[in-house]
């Protein structure tokens, strides 16, 4: 028996095991012919990015982290632990994915904002975006989101006008190719709801969407809460931080298993201390929370 053949005939009886403990436990009944409903769990390698820069995890150590420590079915990509946007690296990549049996969620794309004050950084940010927009067909990602820009409250008309041309260049191309892209809600005047509701609408197109940072709106809480509630049909994507899985996860979480969500559900730690043992707390809390939607025992769904 190879190691992989080892890896996983080990990780296989662990889950088993582990399932049958839940079927005991809520009295929902799960054979091998009626398997319970896999949840749609991953975790934003930033999370990482303390051990990125220590030298102690690349790209493919992630991967590993995600399916051998974590026991995800699914990936979510910053470009940070990219190397290189080269089809020949991005095909490596892709291959790791494939060997593992991993989705992609998602590829979060830093230094691409659509909109930067000097016409030369916007030129080069172009270029990066429909770099990325390749790269994620390649690694076959469900979503990518790329920053509008801007700064402040609200973008100017000439700033809005730029941004929504570039968003409909870019969703007719992630369209064609089978995801979605989008804005999310963490960075600039796209933390105000009232922009991404503007942005939205006027992009208007089957392939944009929203990447929501759970409870990274602007404004007092009752505007944050409305925020997340309300954007929860538009959400292709969301990043779930520390803060909300200590608070009011399951209302956060509730808002889009309510809308029929279709997308994952994904960790994002911030601190760059003690990564592996804080986001396996996260995604503890998250996969709890969306075991009991699931099994019947929260009163919010």
């Amino acid at each position: 028996m190879t190691s992989t053949s080892r890896r996983n005939f080990l990780l296989s009886s662990v889950a088993a095991g582990a399932a049958a403990s839940a079927s005991r436990l809520s009295g929902v009944v799960t054979t091998p012919e009626n398997p319970p409903k896999k949840l749609k769990i991953s975790v934003l390698c930033y999370s990482f990015h303390g051990l990125l820069k220590e030298g102690k995890m690349d790209i493919f150590g992630y991967l590993e982290t995600c399916k051998y420590r974590y026991r995800l079915d699914a990936a979510d990509i910053w470009n940070g632990f990219l190397a290189s946007t080269e089809e020949g690296y991005l095909k490596n990549v892709r291959e790791a994915l494939d060997e593992r049996e991993l989705a992609l969620a998602d590829l979060a794309v830093d230094g691409a904002v659509v909109w930067d004050d000097s016409p030369e950084v916007r030129e080069k940010n172009h270029k990066n975006a429909l770099a990325h927009l390749k790269a994620a067909e390649i690694l076959g990602a469900r979503f990518m989101r790329v920053d509008a820009g801007g700064s402040g409250g609200s973008w100017t008309e000439e700033q809005f006008d730029h941004i929504v041309r570039c968003y409909k260049e870019y969703a007719q191309w992630a369209y064609d190719h089978g995801f979605k892209t989008g804005a999310e809600s963490h960075f600039g005047p796209e933390k105000v709801w009232a922009n991404m509701q503007k942005l939205y609408r006027a992009v208007d197109h089957p392939g944009f969407g929203v990447s929501c940072h759970i409870g990274g709106w602007a404004g007092s809480e009752a505007d944050i809460a409305a925020a997340d509630r309300e954007v929860a049909p538009w959400v292709c994507h969301t990043h779930i931080d520390w803060k909300t899985t200590g608070g009011p996860l399951e209302e956060k979480l509730a808002n889009l298993w309510n809308v029929g969500y279709q997308g994952y559900y994904s960790v994002e730690h911030h601190s760059g201390k003690d990564e592996y043992v804080e986001v396996a707390i996260q995604l503890a809390r998250v996969r709890e929370v969306l075991e009991q939607f699931r099994d019947g025992q929260s009163t919010l769904v």
